[in-house]
């Protein structure tokens, strides 16, 4: 059987911490920020990880 294939827009998108988890960055940040205020645009900085539910399908798309 051949090996499966990495989801190429999962792996640009997320990646995995020490502990297993699933680290990936927040949304509504590329565009229009000029409407967003400064608290908001403070907020979305950073990473976060992804949620419980998310979890299996997201690491089926890394092949882990």
């Amino acid at each position: 059987m051949p090996k499966m294939k990495t989801h190429s827009g999962a792996k640009k998108r997320f990646k995995f911490t020490g502990s297993g988890k699933i680290k990936r960055f927040k949304a509504r940040t590329s565009h229009l920020m000029r409407k967003k205020s400064t608290k908001a645009k403070r907020h979305l900085r950073g990473s976060t990880t992804i949620s419980d539910a998310d979890y299996g399908r997201i690491k089926d798309m890394l092949c882990k």
